[in-house]
């Protein structure tokens, strides 16, 4: 387990409290934020905000596996992908591991082995790493083994997938598409759209066995939601069972109909930053506009998770503490998570150090502990607790 940091005051930065961007200084102690004189830490000319939350991000799959034919063991996957998301801000993630008919990395026995080994791995990572499950929801013949799945490793959060629908209109319009995906898990595009049909003839019994998780999840405590969902009367369909968690809607409808019904929208950090969806789906700066937006998730990639804060504050849409609680405020919210999103008096000393100029993350602080630290902040830090450093009164 790493050390905590001890006591210090972190000063001259200009800080995100209360909504706005402040000129004070930031106390951490035992892992919080606190007050009181402390050993210095002058950080002029960077920001300090709240620790980056993403809800949903796979990146994990390319650390395990950097080619789909070279996959390394898990654990060192999980390490890699520790360090790729405290080099980026992040202190809490969930990875948005598949439970699914595709097999191979998105079946269930995977599934089980990446939660066992995050179990075995979780007292040594740097960022609070959970387990996001995103069932396909034609698995009805796994509906047990996955709440065992759920009990026995604390997994807080499920989303709801049907790719079945794109897998057959995959194999129609884009049959190299259907080869690869195929390939991926040992098939061939004929074995492959076998186990398509198969769980397709499952569809009478998907209603029954999505009820039957909705009520055991409310039992449990664990939060729920849908995952692209295409139009407004899908968004319906998943918030009259519970799921009320909109991921990554594809079209205007089913965003405003979650609106509506008062269900969080997540949307994917790099559509903000590429300036449009790499699946041809809608904008998701167009419904940031519109007020469409709950949060900002990494998606595929953790650094658009900071650099879709700033895109949107260079673009007029958002002022930076509003474009900031996308992915820290918000995400808290959401998950429920009562100790971090903000910097607060008694919140967990989850903090991202940025250069004001340059918009790089230099430190990440997690739980009071430093997860990264470089360039000029790492030089500012190891002055820390010298003889001629001043303290400085609250």
């Amino acid at each position: 387990m790493q050390h905590r940091l001890p006591p210090v005051r972190l000063t001259g930065a200009t800080v995100l409290r209360d909504g706005e961007m402040q000129n004070r200084s930031v106390v951490i102690e035992d892992g919080r934020i606190t007050k009181g004189p402390r050993p210095v830490v002058d950080l002029s000319g960077f920001y300090i905000l709240p620790g980056i939350i993403d809800l949903h991000g796979d990146a994990f799959e390319r650390h395990i596996a950097p080619r789909p034919s070279a996959p390394f063991p898990i654990e060192t996957g999980l390490r890699l992908t520790d360090r790729d998301a405290a080099s980026n801000g992040v202190t809490t993630a969930w990875m948005a591991q598949s439970w699914s008919w595709e097999g191979g990395m998105r079946g269930p026995d995977f599934a089980e082995d990446v939660l066992a080994k995050l179990a075995a791995y979780r007292p040594h990572a740097l960022t609070d790493l959970r387990i996001q499950i995103r069932y396909e929801t034609h698995m009805v013949d796994t509906v047990e083994r996955l709440l065992s799945a759920v009990r026995r490793y604390g997994v807080d959060y499920v989303a709801f997938n049907n790719h079945i629908d794109e897998a057959f209109t995959g194999a129609q319009v884009n049959p190299a598409m259907i080869a690869q995906w195929a390939a991926r898990n040992g098939r061939t595009a004929r074995e492959h759209l076998a186990v398509v049909e198969e769980a397709a003839a499952r569809a009478p019994e998907v209603p029954r066995s999505l009820c039957r998780l909705a009520e055991a999840f409310d039992t449990l405590g664990v939060l729920y939601g849908s995952h692209d969902d295409a139009t407004a009367e899908q968004r319906e369909h998943y918030a009259m069972i519970g799921a009320r968690i909109c991921e990554f809607p594809t079209a205007r409808p089913p965003a405003a109909a979650a609106a509506a019904m008062g269900d969080p929208i997540l949307l994917g950090a790099p559509n903000v930053v590429r300036g449009g969806s790499q699946a041809g789906n809608i904008s998701a700066t167009h419904l940031i506009r519109e007020g469409l937006c709950d949060a900002l998730v990494s998606d595929y990639f953790y650094p658009a998770l900071s650099q879709a804060a700033f895109a949107l504050v260079d673009q007029g849409v958002l002022s930076l503490p509003k474009a900031w609680a996308l992915i820290s405020k918000r995400p808290a919210e959401i998950l429920r998570l009562a100790d971090r999103g903000v910097i607060a008096p008694g919140k967990r000393a989850d903090l991202v150090i940025v250069h004001q100029d340059r918009r790089t993350v230099e430190a990440t602080i997690c739980d009071g502990r430093l997860s990264f630290l470089t360039g000029e902040a790492a030089q500012r830090f190891m002055m820390m607790g010298q003889d001629n450093m001043p303290l400085a009164a609250e």
